[in-house]
């Protein structure tokens, strides 16, 4: 159904692009958790993603083709705003689950572990010679605990990933306003140095974990620590990639004269996301790095 600004609803076709994004997160999921525990990245890792770079070509192009052809009135913006607070609030709770885990482990289990809260039986029956001190560095006797050698400082890369991040919410949000007033080439210069601040902070991460990996120990396989490290980090800095994507994509666009001061929705959306991504390191940062 084709519509204009003051028409009907628009109403898709009925579109692959929702089968396609079930099978390639399916696979990409499949591929990660295999090779996590074959402890090298198989051949299905690779297709997943393989699969997800094809589903935002192809899906992202067919929303782009459906807005520059002027089909979508100011009911479709609202839906499109209701549903992307949605999305980032699936996003919250998604990574509530994972701080609510740190929580778990730092103040109840290891604590009842070490014999805290009149639990002293659970130290002698499950684990004898527990530490209850975080970050868990030391090997209790007798058992297969593997800990790290050090813990993931505050310093050094992660605060210089701070700086980048805080950095690229102030250059997303000046090309906001540079969009509102009309201003082409602002826009796209603040676009360009959000993006290049975001791959300088995937970077930075990548260096981080052939640091921890390398030299301190710090592995998947070093206990809660290191779960809950690298889970909270590696998902976090799976976000951030895709924003970079996303924000790519919004560049492109915005040289092609894409987007208005007044209809914009699309950059809207990605900033939304991109400033919540610097939220969710922000809490990342003091309760994993710091605390």
């Amino acid at each position: 159904m084709s519509t204009t600004n003051h028409g009907e609803y628009f109403i898709p076709e009925p579109s692959k692009w929702p089968l396609v994004g079930t099978f390639a997160l399916t696979t990409t999921v499949i591929g990660a958790v295999t090779s996590i525990h074959g402890g090298s990245i198989n051949w299905i890792l690779p297709v997943g993603l393989l699969l997800i770079a094809y589903l935002f070509y192809g899906w992202f192009g067919a929303v782009i083709d459906e807005s520059q052809a002027n089909n979508y009135n100011d009911q479709v913006d609202r839906s499109f705003r209701i549903g992307m607070l949605w999305f980032i609030f699936s996003e919250v709770m998604f990574f509530a689950a994972f701080f609510g885990a740190l929580f778990y482990a730092r103040t109840i289990a290891v604590p009842w572990l070490g014999g805290a809260s009149n639990n002293a039986m659970t130290n002698e029956l499950l684990w004898p010679g527990f530490q209850a001190v975080w970050p868990l560095l030391t090997n209790p006797d007798n058992t297969k605990f593997v800990a790290p050698e050090q813990a993931m400082g505050a310093l050094g890369l992660p605060a210089i990933n701070t700086a980048l991040l805080l950095s690229s919410s102030v250059t997303i949000t000046l090309a906001h306003h540079a969009l509102r007033a009309g201003h082409r080439k602002p826009l796209i210069w603040w676009l360009v140095a959000t993006v290049a601040l975001g791959v300088a902070f995937i970077f930075f991460q990548v260096e981080e974990y052939m640091i921890a990996y390398q030299e301190m120990g710090l592995t998947l396989s070093s206990g809660i620590y290191g779960s809950t490290f690298f889970m909270l980090t590696g998902f976090h800095g799976f976000h951030v990639t895709m924003g970079a994507t996303m924000i790519t994509i919004i560049l492109v666009r915005a040289i092609k004269g894409h987007f208005t001061p007044e209809k914009h929705f699309a950059f809207e959306a990605v900033a939304w996301y991109w400033h919540f991504v610097d939220v969710v390191w922000l809490g990342l940062y003091i309760f994993v790095y710091w605390l």
